[in-house]
């Protein structure tokens, strides 16, 4: 299965935008699940409601992070990379949706942000954008940083 199926996967079971983007990675960079749940569970919705940044957005810098982020505090060429990386992942998903905003993407989708999590049931799958989100963000995170899941 590859990191976008498998952040659908979790998304579907009720898991944020965030949460399914980052979990779909956690096996392969060696992260424990739970923990990569846990850690992600407030960048849902816009961050915490706020309906700012995409939760997908979030995880791929999120990624970003675990996989370029390793270096010395005043290695400034290494944060420079790392923050272009950043920029060119978030740059990809804004091309492919037209906005990296939690708020406009669901606008454009024509539904209505809300601050408070809605109820998960069939009608929220069929007209809720956000499994076409984590999809992309995982694509983009897969193809950044040459990863293949099986």
């Amino acid at each position: 299965m590859s990191h976008s199926e498998k952040a659908v996967v979790f998304f579907k079971q009720g898991y944020n935008c965030a949460q399914a983007t980052a979990a779909a990675f956690a096996d392969e960079l060696g992260l424990d699940e739970d923990a990569v749940l846990r850690m992600m569970a407030g960048f849902g919705a816009g961050v915490g409601g706020l309906r700012e940044t995409c939760g997908a957005v979030s995880a791929m810098v999120f990624i970003a992070g675990v996989l370029a982020g390793h270096h010395a505090p005043n290695d400034r060429e290494a944060k420079k990379s790392l923050y272009t990386t950043v920029r060119q992942m978030a740059k990809a998903f804004a091309d492919k949706h037209g906005t990296t905003n939690c708020a406009e993407l669901l606008r454009s989708a024509s539904c209505q942000p809300a601050t408070d999590p809605a109820e998960r049931n069939d009608e929220y799958y069929v007209r809720r954008p956000c499994a076409r989100f984590v999809a992309s963000a995982a694509e983009i995170i897969s193809r950044t940083f040459r990863l293949h899941s099986s």
